[in-house]
């Protein structure tokens, strides 16, 4: 029998989840906190700690690249580009309402808010980049082709999402997908660069907090 590629296994995992996420989305509502805290760990995050840990007898953490390495400087990194969506986010709130509105973020609920996109970034981050990037640019030590075809990956995931969204129609809903593209390609190509999960999380996150802040 011929041993399954590399590629073959992240895209038949890949594919169970994104079923499983895809018939969720569309046939349970659940409260954001319970997606992003609960659901998204076990689906997303589970499957790929096991085949790591058991499986392949490796240190999850280290695979995955998500360490404390240059740390500050990952940081830094994260929260410049993120920092870019949000004032991109700003700035066009305001050209197309006329002024900056923060009105859609529950004051009193903004740390829980903050909670849930970093829950998000996390689980997509380790399943997008920690899994399915890295093993493909494991197989073909092309960070262009690698990056790209994770991209589509990611962008096909967040499928499900966008199109239950009601205030995501036409031009807007294109908009997110080519802004979720973007996010995806630069997290990628800083994901290889750096050898560190820690500023595409980050990134993620912030991008998350413009998305709110625009819808």
């Amino acid at each position: 029998m011929r041993k399954t590629s590399r590629t073959q296994q992240v895209l038949n995992i890949y594919g169970v989840i994104l079923i499983i996420w895809s018939i969720y989305r569309w046939k349970v509502v659940m409260p954001d906190w319970i997606d992003e805290f609960l659901f998204k760990p076990l689906v997303f995050v589970l499957p790929i700690y096991w085949l790591i840990t058991h499986s392949e007898s490796k240190n999850f953490f280290e695979e995955i690249w998500l360490n404390t390495k240059k740390l500050g400087s990952n940081c830094m990194i994260g929260l410049g580009l993120g920092g870019v969506f949000i004032i991109s986010a700003l700035f066009a709130q305001y050209v197309k309402i006329g002024r900056i509105d923060f009105s859609m973020i529950d004051s009193q609920n903004i740390l829980l808010a903050l909670a849930i996109t970093m829950a998000t970034a996390l689980s997509e981050e380790i399943l997008s980049r920690g899994y399915i990037l890295k093993r493909f640019y494991e197989e073909s030590n092309n960070p262009y082709t690698a990056s790209f075809n994770a991209s589509l990956l990611f962008l096909v995931l967040h499928i499900p999402v966008l199109f239950t969204i009601p205030e995501l129609r036409g031009t807007l809903l294109i908009l997110f997908l080519a802004t979720d593209f973007i996010l995806s390609m630069i997290n990628s190509f800083i994901y290889l660069d750096r050898k560190s999960l820690v500023a595409p999380i980050l990134i993620h996150a912030l991008y998350n907090v413009a998305v709110l802040l625009y819808i």
